[in-house]
Formats: structure tokens, C-alpha cells, sequence
């Protein structure tokens, strides 16, 4: 049985109904088919969500070691087929091989098992004077989750909604489909109850209002674009249920006075360019004292000129292609309006790397002297494109990083002191200090339009669980 042929529905592979229809997997590195996937239609989603709704009251009450015991089982399994998701993952976005084996698949291990440390811990119930608080899983769920970081983005969703005792239907980027299809087959060997976890694929633009609006989903919950935000909860508002927004961003990394300039510029198109500059949380507007810009564009150029593009199964690329071919003609189209605005292209632009014919590549670029006002400074390019920007003092660098629809990420390098007090100015929902890397077991989300709500650790159980008060005679 072809699995991509097939939807994960009810504890079963499904046939997709009559009205669905078929989208071409493109290796992103080859511009080659490696397979087609059935996209559903609405029946398709109805049956999904029918399914989700009838398992909900019975896993809501199955014990939380039982439910935890089925996380562990898809834990093991998943680390089981870590190569084969690794491989997924390379095959069907583009990250290199080195880069899937080490980070984009391992990251839904580190989630799952967040998440059992985080529910073992957790006080679903407790008293409060003479009342009690209890917990409750908040129902059916819709995840909607994308292409660029796969199972960070399914499994920091999916494990905690399961933890607490919410069904749920997935519906993954059909530019992610590989990835989740091998997540599916570990869901159906974890032997889960059947209806507890339902995985379709489709086109979001059309499925995506069917999962918002029907009154049997509870929660949804969504990492993508603000275009797509904006529709979930305008969907989602005619049932009133609770929604989670992951969004863009247009992070600003600031580059204090004292800084070591070498070391925090290297890192910062390093940072940048890392996925090939699809994270939304990327340091694309880089934020450098005016008197030291033109040192800074000369080690950013250096530090373009040793990233490794290319072959994705060679474990010496660091950079890939753009994961789909619609993501990059936006991105050269971004590049060409950035040379037409005026801003100074440091390296890179809209040739293909040396030697790279095929597949969707983009050299490691870098503009300079530009300003806040320019469309790169503005959009989220999300792909190898860095923006360095000149500012005057403290207050000029907190004014222009915190000029933007976006609150997502921050960086600032510099003395740990005054970086955390210009970190605390920030309008972000994170701030990395100094080169440190994420923390999996905090908080993660964004302020303005960079969504609604937190993911990871125990804030990202927040947004599946229900509060109840327990009224007692005192």
C-alpha cells in the first residue's frame, strides 16, 4: 500500500474520497519528483474530524500514565526511525543531510520528551481555599503545522495535546508530507486508540477555513503565515473557540558598541543563514553601530564566502536550496526589489551558487546601508538573506529593532549586563543573549503579529488545557 496515497484516519490508512486531488513532491535540491501525495477534500476533513470527536471523551479520561505510556512508545519508535525521518526531511525541503541527522529530526525527539518530564510534573489539579482548580483537556484539535522546520513544529503541537488528553487532526504542509508520513507510521504502531491522532494532507488555503470553522474542533492551533493567521481566527471566530498563532517574524540581531565584532557578525550570518534562512525566528535585520559598518560588511562577506551550498547528502554542505519553488521565486523577487530600493549588496544575489544548474539555490546574501523603511527591512524575505542596518546609539537600535509588525525573536551581542537591559526594551517574545541557543523547555512565541499564545515546555500546555473552578461549601 502506498501511504501517500493514503490518509491516517481513525486508526486507519484511508483512501481519500472521490473529490480529492493529487500534488507532485519536488526534491527541492533536484527539482525532481520523488512521489505524489492525495490531498483531501472536504469529506476527506469531515471524516477526520468526526473521528477526533468520537475518540475525545474516552481518551479525555484514560489515565494520564496510560496516555504517557503511549508517548514513550512513540518516542522509542520515533528514535527508531530517526534516519528515515532524517532523510525525509532532506529529501522533501532541502536541508542538508548533516543538518536533518543532527537537528531537524532530533528536535521532535527533544519535544516528546519535554513533554513527559512537563506532564509528570504538572499540577492538573489543586485545591485553592476551599475551591479547586482542576485542568481539563481543552478537546478536539486542529494542528496545522509547515514546511521548514517539520517535526519541531508537529511534535512541540502534538505532544502536549495528547499528554493532556486532546484528540486531535493534523494536517502538515503538503511540502512536509514525507516527514509526516513517516510520523504516521509511527503513530500507527504506537497503537493508539483509534480517532486520538488523525493525519490528512491538503491545501490550507482550502482546508484550512473546513478545520477553523467547524463547530466539533475546539482549539486550533497554527504555525505558518500572518496571511494564514489572519484567516484562522476569522474562521475559527464564528464558533468561538480558542486559537493559537505561530507566525512570522523580522528579528532584529543588535550588535552593541562593545561587542566583539568579528565573533558576533560571524555568528549572525551564520544564525541567519542556517535552514537556508527559512525560520521564522531567523536574525534577519542585522543592527550595527554606523562607525563600524563598513568593518562589519567585510567580515559578513567573509563569513558568506565559507558557507558550503550544495549537495544536500553531502554531510559537508551546510546550506540547502529553498524548500519549494513558489518560496523561491518570492525570494528572488525580494533580492531584486533590495538592489532597486538602494540598498548596497555586500554578496550573494539572484545567480545560483558556482556549479549549482539545478534545484531551487540561492547564494548567501547580504545587504548593507540599508534603513527601516525598505521592503527587506520590512518582510519576511525567509530565505539566505541578511539586512545589516547602521544605527547611532542605544536608543536609535531599540527604536529601529522594535519598528515592525513582528515581535517574535531577538538577539543583542555585547556586554552581558547592558544586553540584557536592552534585551528587557525589546517587543519580542524571546531575546537570545549572546549567541545562546534555544531553550526547548521555556516559552515560545511572539508578540504584535507573530501570533497568539506559547509553545514548549509547560506554557506550550497552556494552550490545550480548559480551567475549572470547583466551587465547595467553606
Amino acid at each position: 500500500m502506498d501511504t501517500l496515497q493514503h490518509f491516517y484516519i481513525n486508526g486507519q490508512w484511508t483512501a481519500p474520497s472521490a473529490g480529492s486531488t493529487q500534488h507532485t513532491i519536488i526534491n527541492p535540491a533536484t527539482e525532481e519528483s520523488v512521489g505524489s501525495l492525495a490531498m483531501a477534500d472536504a469529506a476527506d476533513i469531515d471524516a477526520a474530524i468526526a473521528a477526533a470527536h468520537a475518540a475525545f471523551p474516552s481518551w479525555s479520561e484514560t489515565p494520564l500514565e496510560t496516555r504517557l505510556g503511549y508517548l514513550e512508545k512513540i518516542l522509542a519508535l520515533y528514535q527508531d526511525k530517526l534516519p528515515a525521518m532524517a532523510q525525509a526531511i532532506s529529501q522533501e525541503m532541502g536541508a542538508p543531510i548533516g543538518l536533518a541527522t543532527n537537528l531537524q529530526a532530533p528536535v521532535g525527539l527533544m519535544h516528546i520528551a519535554n513533554n513527559l518530564e512537563v506532564a509528570r510534573e504538572f499540577t492538573f489539579e489543586e485545591e485553592h481555599g476551599s475551591s479547586i482548580i482542576r485542568h481539563e483537556p481543552a478537546g478536539v484539535c486542529a494542528l496545522i503545522t509547515p514546511w521548514n522546520w517539520p517535526m519541531n513544529q508537529v511534535m512541540c503541537k502534538l505532544a502536549p495535546a495528547l499528554a493532556v488528553g486532546c484528540t486531535v487532526v493534523l494536517k502538515p504542509s503538503e511540502f512536509a508530507a514525507l516527514s509526516a508520513n513517516v510520523l504516521a507510521q509511527i503513530i500507527d504502531e504506537a497503537g493508539l486508540p483509534a480517532g486520538v491522532v488523525n493525519i490528512v494532507y491538503g491545501d490550507g488555503a482550502k482546508v484550512g477555513p473546513q478545520l477553523s470553522s467547524d463547530p466539533r474542533i475546539d482549539v486550533v492551533s497554527l504555525t505558518g503565515s500572518t496571511r494564514a493567521g489572519i484567516s484562522v481566527s476569522q474562521e475559527a471566530a464564528t464558533t468561538i473557540k480558542r486559537v493559537s498563532l505561530e507566525l512570522g517574524g523580522k528579528s532584529a540581531n543588535i550588535l552593541l558598541p562593545d561587542c566583539d565584532l568579528d565573533a558576533a557578525v560571524t555568528h549572525g550570518v551564520r544564525a541567519m543563514m542556517n535552514n537556508t534562512g527559512q525560520s521564522c525566528n531567523a536574525p534577519s535585520r542585522m543592527l550595527v553601530p554606523a562607525d563600524k559598518l563598513a568593518e562589519a560588511e567585510a567580515i559578513a562577506a567573509r563569513a558568506c564566502a565559507d558557507i558550503v551550498v550544495g549537495d544536500t547528502t553531502d554531510e559537508a554542505t551546510i546550506m540547502g536550496p529553498i524548500a519549494n519553488g513558489r518560496q523561491y521565486q518570492r525570494v528572488l523577487s525580494l533580492i531584486e526589489q533590495g538592489v532597486k530600493e538602494g540598498a548596497k549588496l555586500v554578496c550573494g544575489g539572484t545567480e545560483k551558487p558556482a556549479g549549482l544548474d539545478k534545484g531551487y539555490y540561492v547564494q548567501p546574501t547580504v545587504f548593507s546601508d540599508a534603513n527601516n523603511d525598505m521592503t527587506i527591512a520590512r518582510e519576511e524575505i525567509f530565505g539566505p538573506v541578511l539586512t545589516m542596518i547602521p544605527y547611532q546609539d542605544l536608543d536609535d537600535a531599540v527604536a529601529i529593532a522594535n519598528d515592525t509588525i513582528y515581535g517574535l525573536s531577538g538577539y543583542v551581542f555585547g556586554e552581558p549586563e547592558l544586553a540584557r537591559s536592552v534585551a528587557n526594551r525589546l517587543r519580542t517574545g524571546n531575546v537570545h543573549l549572546n549567541g545562546a541557543a534555544p531553550d526547548f523547555t521555556t516559552a515560545f512565541g511572539g508578540y504584535k503579529q507573530s501570533g497568539v499564545g506559547r509553545e514548549w515546555g509547560k506554557y506550550g500546555f497552556d494552550e490545550f488545557l480548559e480551567i475549572k473552578a470547583l466551587f465547595q461549601p467553606a
